[in-house]
């Protein structure tokens, strides 16, 4: 197929590069262009602006940081898209905002899915994101078969926007449990315990987690390299606040996360992965 993909970051690019190992035909477009040529050695063409990658294309997939960040894609490709087009966005984004933009598409004659991933990094590399589908059920049918090239789990959660409030969901368990991997790690190290051996022992338990048994390693080694980003998770947590405050729902442990995520930030992590959280608790407790 020929396919517009619109966001090479750490997720976008290996996501991209797994549909032309498929075959299919992808014009990639960065606002940092380096990091779309850096596809080209996979077969993909690079498009100057959004609007050229998305003018020939049948699906225009959309990775990109933040709700105005997809608007503003949106707002470029709208003159290009044919009736029967596919947008697919995988950001993480707010569900209004998702509502509004399948409307948007909709009055071109074309098809918007909200599609986020959970699975960082290493889902992208690897194809086994879990993915979250909100959008008309016909739209989800076609794109199955690429979705099934970029993810393990591909869970069709129903109307527009249903994908994001899914991705919702799912981020507050990522921050509390992060929050748990990172607290258990620092008292492990202060409490005299190696903490490779707690992370075999607590592991394959009733403790276990995605954070802990993937995080919890990097949290040892302080290898603070990003798989998913601080100011990212900062953002999903800040459409996460908004959605409790819309629908009067208490979140009080992700309050402690949004507040220790913020220090992250003040710090200088927001560039970090994640598990650099472990610095905030580290430095609280006066650990080196």
């Amino acid at each position: 197929m020929q396919i517009a993909w619109i966001g090479t970051g750490i997720m976008g690019a290996p996501m991209a590069r797994r549909l032309l190992r498929a075959g299919h035909q992808v014009t990639a477009f960065n606002r940092t262009r380096a990091r779309a040529q850096a596809l080209a050695a996979d077969g993909a063409a690079v498009a100057d602006s959004p609007a050229q990658a998305a003018r020939a294309a049948e699906v225009v997939f959309t990775m990109v940081p933040d709700t105005p960040d997809v608007e503003q894609v949106v707002d470029q490709i709208a003159p290009v898209l044919k009736q029967g087009t596919l947008v697919i966005d995988m950001s993480t984004i707010a569900p209004a905002s998702a509502r509004r933009l399948a409307q948007r598409v909709a009055e071109k004659k074309a098809d918007f899915l909200d599609a986020p991933v959970s699975g960082g990094e290493p889902g992208a590399i690897e194809g086994t994101l879990t993915i979250m589908v909100g959008g008309e059920r016909e739209a989800f049918e076609r794109a199955r078969p690429l979705l099934d090239q970029l993810g393990q789990r591909i869970t069709y959660m129903g109307g527009a926007g249903s994908g994001q409030m899914t991705k919702l969901v799912n981020q507050i368990a990522v921050a509390v449990n992060l929050e748990a991997a990172v607290e258990a790690m620092l008292l492990a190290t202060r409490g005299g315990l190696d903490p490779a051996l707690v992370l075999e022992a607590i592991g394959a338990g009733a403790a276990g987690s995605w954070q802990l048994n993937n995080l919890g390693p990097k949290i040892i080694a302080r290898d603070y390299r990003p798989g998913f980003l601080i100011k990212l998770l900062r953002k999903d947590l800040r459409l996460l606040n908004e959605a409790a405050r819309e629908t009067t729902t208490p979140l009080p442990a992700l309050s402690l996360v949004t507040a220790l995520l913020e220090a992250a930030s003040a710090q200088g992590h927001d560039a970090d992965g994640t598990q650099a959280l472990a610095a905030v608790l580290a430095a609280m407790a006066g650990a080196r």
